[in-house]
């Protein structure tokens, strides 16, 4: 079993932002040679995200609002975190509902997704450099 891992540096220039990573993915995907196996993507900073979902900018709203209302912004001392001196109490709190990683199959040397899936960075406290792994493990 052969393995592969390379790290992916975002730098959101703004508060919050949702990026479609799958061709970077597919990329470390082809540099690995693996053909069959699995691919872990996961966000190394705990404010931000990675999920699978469509690539439609309604959706991408969709998920700004809903998240927003789950966990607004403001007043920032409405989170007892922010009694740190930090100002990203929800965005802790988007990152725990929108999830950490994803893991994918890899057949025939590509992502076996299903119709529509895409691989997303979901950032919610933005505006300085963050990174996501990739590991793939596999023949």
């Amino acid at each position: 079993m052969k393995s592969f891992r390379e790290e992916l540096w975002f730098n959101v220039p703004k508060r919050r932002a949702f990026m479609n990573i799958t061709p970077q993915v597919e990329t470390c995907l082809r540099k690995s040679g693996i053909k069959e196996g699995l691919v872990l993507v996961n966000a190394m900073h705990i404010t931000s995200s990675v999920f699978i979902n469509d690539d439609e900018s309604g959706l991408h709203q969709d998920y700004e609002n809903w998240l927003e209302k789950l966990a607004p912004h403001e007043p920032v001392s409405l989170y007892q975190h922010n009694r740190t001196g930090e100002d990203n109490g929800d965005a802790h709190l988007k990152r725990q509902v929108m999830g950490r990683e994803v893991v994918c199959a890899v057949t025939e040397g590509r992502l076996d997704f299903g119709p529509w899936e895409q691989i997303f960075y979901g950032e919610f406290d933005g505006q300085r450099k963050k990174r996501v792994l990739v590991k793939i493990i596999g023949e």
